[in-house]
């Protein structure tokens, strides 16, 4: 098989563009930094290039989340969003807490709610859309994007520092050779770099280890978000309504919980967050979801309703204690590539889009100082002063209590934020990181999960179907392995094949050869890019890289 490096050693060189600043990734950190950069080259009337690759077939196509936005740091960027037709349309008007039963539902009483639960103020959105319209705004300022080009490796100066990235070659088929529409990647030359790929960012997990940036960190935490838009019966459709349950189906130890949020347009968008430090490998949290929604209290808003959408996505949910170093020469983390996601508020956007104006803050400095792939040193500092860093300093002991245990977990969590209200006098830290956490199958107890109905739960590929994915079908296989026989060898052996499960859309599963032997077979062509399998498989084996550009799902209004 043909490398990609000998594919450019052979047809090269690549066409080369130049910029001041090249952000990697169109997500809402991505773009803020975009949009805040040119801002300040028209207050101070200096000229700055930046320049947005989104691996995605366009802006918002592979945009998962929630969403509930906190509008303080989107106000800080753009002012006058709501003249200007920013898609937040729909305030959050009532907030219920409940603690599930398999039969029943407890709602959590107003004074028992930590603040951080509270959504006043907040709003109910797609962020997809949301990302969609900045976008909009960031090309009226002149930003160039550039969707459906993923930016596959990183480009390195002699002293170390980084020169830019490059984007994936075109039209190379499974055997790594060139096919008939072959087109080598570009390279795109930076001043300074900022990535913004989301959380588990292929080229940001690079970062962190050449430059060791988790030196004294916390392993990041994650969860895995599995999510529905269903259009609804109007009689149950109540807009700007806001749940959220922990407990049932999920035992006591195993950390997570759903959200369910009314928009606009009789629309309801459903999901479910599973921590991936769980320990039974037989569990699958996409059926825990399914399951979820068959509860009582659940399912009457779904009846008669029509479910329109399916997405997954992790969620770096580690928090401050497992942020990395944010800087090395010649560029910056920003948005979920760091971490920056507040997991007691169930928050990201609004974290992403001001980390993404800080970093911008200290690129446009250095440019002005006629700076160049040195560290931008003045950004964790103004992170540290920032209203972010205090906001995920008051969140810092929620997630690591909750990993405790459902009831004590509960209580914990209500002492440090109604009583200390996250100024406890102690910091809790964890030392293991997801993938470690499995325990053998042996040691496991197997889980029975109902089969799908085809109405209010259905099966991964009925999911993957409306999800819009799709990737070149002879395109090289994006899930790579380190080694080829671990899968059977161990994960199979060892833990009973938990790839077939940990995944939401059906990418792994383990089939039979002629001869009886067991394999693992790998449909990447029904990856979500949710990055799961990277970071849960126990052995470390599975590696995510970039598929050919603009694969994957393509969400709509998600």
């Amino acid at each position: 098989m043909t490398q990609p490096n000998n594919l450019v050693e052979q047809y090269g060189p690549r066409e080369t563009m130049e910029y001041d600043v090249v952000i990697v990734g169109g997500g809402p950190a991505g773009l803020a930094a975009a949009i805040r950069l040119k801002q300040l080259a028209a207050e101070k009337s200096q000229e700055v290039s930046v320049c947005v690759l989104e691996k995605g077939g366009e802006l918002g196509a592979h945009i998962l989340s929630g969403a509930i936005m906190d509008p303080k740091a989107l106000t800080e960027l753009i002012p006058n969003w709501k003249e200007l037709g920013a898609p937040l349309n729909t305030e959050v008007t009532e907030d219920r807490i409940l603690f599930l039963t398999e039969t029943k539902a407890y709602k959590t009483p107003g004074f028992a709610v930590p603040a951080c639960f509270e959504n006043h103020g907040n709003y109910i959105v797609s962020l997809g859309n949301v990302v969609r319209w900045m976008g909009q705004q960031a090309e009226n300022l002149g930003v160039e994007i550039f969707p459906g080009f993923p930016a596959a490796e990183i480009l390195y100066n002699d002293d170390g520092s980084v020169k830019g990235v490059a984007t994936g070659n075109m039209g190379v088929k499974r055997d790594g050779e060139p096919g008939p529409d072959f087109q080598l990647g570009m390279e795109l030359h930076a001043k300074y770099t900022l990535f913004a790929e989301g959380a588990r960012g292929h080229l940001g997990k690079q970062l962190m280890a050449k430059y060791d940036l988790n030196a004294g960190k916390d392993p990041q935490s994650y969860g895995i978000g599995i999510k529905e838009l269903w259009e609804i019966d109007p009689a149950q459709h109540k807009p700007g309504l806001v749940i959220h349950s922990s407990g049932w189906p999920l035992d006591t130890k195993t950390y997570g919980g759903s959200f369910l949020y009314h928009l606009e347009n009789n629309q309801v968008m459903v999901g479910y967050v599973v921590g991936l430090n769980y320990e039974n490998p037989y569990l699958s949290p996409y059926e825990e979801f399914q399951r979820y929604k068959t509860h009582p209290e659940i399912r009457k808003f779904f009846e008669g309703g029509k479910r329109i959408s399916y997405g997954a996505r992790a969620i770096a949910a580690g928090g401050l204690q497992s942020l990395p170093k944010l800087v090395f020469a010649g560029g910056a983390l920003i948005g979920c590539d760091a971490g920056f996601l507040n997991m007691s508020r169930i928050k990201g956007s609004h974290a992403a889009i001001k980390s993404g104006m800080l970093a911008a803050d200290a690129a446009f400095g250095a440019l002005s100082e006629q700076r160049q792939h040195d560290e931008l040193t003045s950004y964790p500092v103004a992170f540290e002063q920032s209203w972010l860093h205090e906001e995920l300093h008051v969140a810092r002991n929620v997630k690591p209590w909750l990993s405790k245990g459902l009831y004590l977990g509960s209580l914990m969590t209500g002492i440090d934020q109604l009583i200390f209200r996250g100024k406890a006098p102690w910091t809790l830290h964890h030392s293991h990181g997801d993938h470690e956490c499995l325990k053998p199958a042996a040691q496991s107890k197997k889980i029975v999960y109902p089969k799908p109905d085809g109405k209010l739960t259905f099966d991964k590929m009925s999911s993957v179907f409306i999800s819009n994915t799709n990737h070149a079908e002879d395109q090289p296989i994006h899930l790579t392995l380190k080694n080829a026989s671990v899968p059977v060898d161990v994960n199979l052996a060892t833990y009973a094949g938990p790839e077939a499960r940990y995944c939401p859309a059906g990418v792994y599963e383990f089939v039979k050869n002629d001869d009886g032997a067991e394999r693992l077979q790998i449909n990447a062509q029904n990856c979500v890019h949710c990055k799961t399998c990277d970071i849960k498989d126990p052995t470390q084996n599975i590696v995510w890289v970039t598929p050919e550009g603009g694969g994957g799902p393509n969400y709509p209004n998600m």
